[in-house]
């Protein structure tokens, strides 16, 4: 019915010599004696027609083609508003496609042969989902179903931040949990993860291995439980939510494949990334941001900008149609 409503009006319009129409806004009423739709087009057309909006609207009337059985009538209000009143039938047509369509009203193929990828959650997998998580969780789902609704084909994907200075720190909070078990003196990572989930996961550790990992070198096989325990953890929160991903992309492929190093050289031959101070810079500058970015600490510790990047080309470069994160 909006597009209906815009139609006719259009129509209307063509008696005035506008250089451009306005657009043409339908809004409902806020009281329901005021009609089921209404319009401000003539408030909008004051100023250039240098005419009164009521004078404006009741010319409008006058020349609007429209189907009685849709609009019963249409009324001009206050300044110049003009309200529509659906006709009965149009209401009784509506009522029996609805019941008809059952749960596939409002289905459009709109969106039909489009490929889109989802991106959503992407918590970093250093503890259990937070209720800002399962927030974002419900959006990311609920775009989805959306875009599946108007004919899209939907890719729900979740970004595993699996690489970095945050797993090396998971991995030493979960050693020095184990090392703890087993009554071992040690040091707390700075900055480490201190929920109880660390302690169960030092102790799912401790009941598959005993002490096997007490003289461990680094901190990878404390880390790879951990990631395995989040992981699982994570997954079992979404599937309790009804939410399934169709893929979960890891950051650390980025590293392995060579992406991360591609995606520097790609920068570098577009002129936005450059060398200071022992560091690699973005230009952000160039997109309007008061100052550039680091990319490549000095220490050769990339910043999180860096694979982020990397993971949106991967995106573009997979042919979907359309990214949404």
């Amino acid at each position: 019915m909006k597009e209906y409503l815009v139609e006719i009006i259009s129509k209307s319009l063509d008696q005035f010599e506008l250089e451009e129409k306005p657009e043409i806004r339908i809004e409902e009423p806020n009281q329901p004696d005021h009609g089921d739709a209404a319009t401000n087009i003539a408030m909008m057309l004051a100023k250039p027609l240098r005419n009164n909006p009521r004078a404006i609207a009741q010319r409008l009337v006058d020349k609007l083609e429209y189907d009685e059985k849709k609009i019963s009538a249409v009324e001009i209000a206050g300044p110049g508003f003009i309200n529509f009143r659906f006709a009965e039938e149009y209401l009784f047509d509506e009522l029996s496609e609805i019941l008809k369509a059952g749960s596939d009203y409002g289905k459009s193929d709109s969106n039909k042969e489009k490929r889109v990828l989802v991106e959503f959650v992407s918590a970093n997998p250093t503890g259990p989902l937070t209720v800002g998580h399962g927030r974002n969780a419900v959006l990311g789902d609920t775009v989805s179903r959306l875009l599946e609704w108007t004919g899209a084909e939907v890719e729900r994907e979740y970004y595993f931040n699996d690489a970095g200075r945050q797993m090396r720190v998971l991995g030493e909070s979960v050693r020095a949990r184990y090392l703890e078990l087993l009554g071992k003196d040690n040091e707390f990572p700075e900055g480490g993860y201190e929920g109880e989930y660390i302690k169960n996961i030092a102790q799912a550790l401790m009941d598959e291995k005993g002490g096997e990992l007490t003289s461990a070198e680094d901190e990878k096989p404390f880390k790879e439980k951990a990631e395995e325990e989040i992981f699982a953890d994570i997954s079992a929160t979404l599937e309790r939510m009804s939410i399934k991903m169709d893929s979960f992309f890891n950051e650390r492929s980025l590293y392995e494949n060579g992406k991360i190093d591609e995606t520097i050289e790609k920068l570098r031959e577009l002129d936005l990334a450059y060398d200071k101070e022992g560091a690699v810079w973005f230009k952000t500058t160039e997109f309007g941001k008061e100052k550039d970015t680091v990319l490549v600490k000095s220490t050769g510790e990339p910043t999180y900008r860096l694979p982020d990047i990397a993971y949106h080309a991967n995106k573009l470069d997979r042919g979907f149609d359309l990214c949404v994160d």
